[in-house]
């Protein structure tokens, strides 16, 4: 093939690259694939999740913080990033729940807020869209939004008359959805732990996923990449303020991870291209269509 592959990832906050499909863009970055993630916010509003990162300075400034953050997680994995612009919606909370700050990026109208990300797609022309399924891998209204917004924008990417300031149209093949905590992944890593009589550090965290009342998507895309896990915890502990180095997501040796589980996981939710499920690739029927 003389044309490069495209592979786009669209996140709504800084590191969330990091901890979803990490490990499948650096593979693809090291095949030869040009990637791209689209971060629809700055991740303003987020909370500081590590305790050595709780100072003035940096709560002062976590804005310019957390963008230098997602410059050195991409370099780590190699791939090429742009913001959207869209300000942080922040996770509300109490009963009821509170109003989102006006004009944040989940309060917009989804016409409005999916004008960057189509301008994004006729510019880079990918040909594999990846992001959230509806309700945002988890109710964060940043999530949900970013759903939407993909949504809209795979189809109006190709309309002509559809936000013509925004470049040439363009139709991406194959869209699918983060599979990033299936609960399947820690029982088989329970099993390793425990022939190797080691303490699971999810045993709690994977009995409140087991009860939550979210959608269980198939896994359709197995995408093999243990050989990068390394590389994907790297691109995350660069996000400082957001993972704490001590904390249980990196309490298991990641050769210990690949023994259990060596893939990150997809559902194909759009496919312009003929494609079998299961898949190993997500340019399954891309690449045949290419060589047309």
């Amino acid at each position: 093939m003389s044309e490069r592959l495209r592979l786009m990832a669209v996140h709504a906050h800084p590191d969330d690259e990091s901890s979803k499909g990490a490990a499948t863009m650096a593979r693809y970055v090291q095949e030869g694939t040009e990637v791209l993630v689209v971060t629809m916010t700055g991740g303003e509003r987020g909370d500081i999740l590590n305790p050595a990162m709780e100072r003035p300075e940096i709560r002062e400034n976590i804005a310019e913080v957390r963008r230098e953050e997602m410059r050195r997680a991409r370099e780590i994995l190699g791939v090429e990033q742009e913001f959207a612009g869209f300000v942080d919606s922040g996770l509300p909370e109490g009963d009821p729940l509170p109003p989102l700050p006006e004009g944040c990026f989940a309060t917009l109208p989804v016409e409005e807020a999916a004008e960057p990300l189509v301008a994004a797609i006729r510019r880079f022309r990918p040909h594999v869209v990846l992001t959230y399924d509806e309700n945002g891998g988890y109710p964060h209204p940043d999530h949900i939004m970013t759903h939407k917004v993909s949504m809209h924008a795979f189809d109006a990417a190709a309309e002509p008359d559809a936000y013509p300031e925004a470049g040439d149209p363009w139709q991406p093949l194959k869209l699918y959805y983060f599979v990033s905590f299936p609960p399947e992944r820690f029982e088989a890593l329970a099993e390793i732990l425990a022939e190797r009589g080691l303490d699971n550090p999810f045993a709690e965290w994977t009995e409140r996923i087991r009860k939550r009342d979210r959608p269980r998507w198939e896994i359709t895309t197995r995408v093999h990449c243990s050989e990068h896990f390394d590389t994907a915890h790297a691109a995350l502990r660069a996000h400082a303020t957001q993972i704490d180095p001590d904390g249980f997501w990196f309490a298991v040796p990641n050769d210990v991870v690949a023994e259990a589980w060596p893939t990150e996981d997809y559902h194909l939710v759009r496919s312009l291209v003929d494609t079998e499920v299961p898949e190993k690739d997500l340019f399954a029927g891309v690449r045949e269509a290419m060589r047309v």
